[in-house]
């Protein structure tokens, strides 16, 4: 499984004898092979909030349809102020996108993709927002099932 840290954040909490620091960490895992999930983990201390994080990270796993490296078609996600579109790319393209989409992009297993995010740059929305734009892909397969049709071998 890979794992990626994207953001630690540390918090403070003001009490009688003075700050409380506690810490936040947002982590991507997947398994390079189409399968990526999130977590979000907080604690007193910074590898505790990264374990939490993974923990739920591991318990989160989407799958995510893969076309010879890239995906099926362009989809775009939103959550809250994030939105991003994620559009197919050729082999060799690599994968264009800023940290917090990259990090999504090499956990489930894609390996030539075009991205663009809009609205806010917050790293932990842009996640979310990634991880919903790649639940909503489908493969020509699935969509045939859905619809009950045939396809031709001919129609791309």
């Amino acid at each position: 499984m890979l794992d990626r840290v994207v953001k630690i954040k540390r918090c403070a909490a003001v009490v009688k004898g003075g700050r409380r620091f506690s810490f936040a960490a947002m982590v991507v895992v997947g398994d390079g092979k189409g399968k990526v999930g999130w977590g979000y983990g907080k604690a007193n201390e910074v590898p505790p909030s990264v374990q939490k994080a993974q923990k739920q990270a591991s318990n989160s796993l989407i799958e995510v349809p893969l076309v010879e490296g890239s995906i099926p078609h362009q989809v775009w996600g939103q959550f809250g102020a994030a939105k991003v579109v994620l559009i197919p790319a050729g082999a060799g393209t690599g994968i264009i996108a800023g940290q917090a989409v990259r990090a999504v992009c090499e956990a489930s297993g894609i390996h030539d993709i075009l991205t663009k995010s809009y609205g806010t740059n917050n790293p932990v929305t842009l996640v979310k927002a990634t991880i919903d734009a790649l639940s909503k892909l489908r493969t020509r397969e699935q969509i045939a099932a859905l619809r009950g049709v045939e396809l031709d071998e001919l129609t791309v």
